[in-house]
């Protein structure tokens, strides 16, 4: 315990971010092969970064495991399909980093970021 007077350091975090994520609510569709078997499970982004995306799932994954993606992204007609690491979970929160983009996901990724940027910008102001 503190003794009184003194400030604790904030704590730090686990790891930094390469890019900052942003506030996005669609239904995703999650596949994965597990028990020698394909399944799959349906979730909702919460959040979304260039190289990543953070989603509450029906479904249990585990830290490291490989899975595919399909997101509906806002200015694109065709939803993301990617391939993605699962790289925290708390609960039936997890987070996932996109493995395997091509130049074109990612612009559409970057653009869709600017975009929900700038709506942040605005609900803050």
């Amino acid at each position: 315990m503190a003794s009184p007077g003194k400030k604790l350091a904030p704590a730090k975090p686990a790891y930094a971010r390469r890019f900052p994520r942003f506030p996005i609510d669609a239904r995703m569709h999650v596949r994965m092969f597990q028990g020698g078997e394909f399944h799959s499970c349906w979730g909702h982004s919460t959040e979304l970064g260039q190289d990543g995306v953070g989603a509450t799932l029906t479904g249990e994954l585990e830290k490291g495991e490989i899975v595919s993606l399909e997101i509906p992204l806002p200015l694109s007609p065709y939803p993301l399909k990617v391939r993605a690491i699962v790289r925290y979970r708390q609960g039936l929160r997890y987070g996932f980093e996109f493995l395997t983009l091509t130049d074109a996901q990612r612009e559409s990724i970057r653009r869709v970021c600017e975009m929900l940027a700038t709506k942040a910008d605005q609900s803050n102001h």
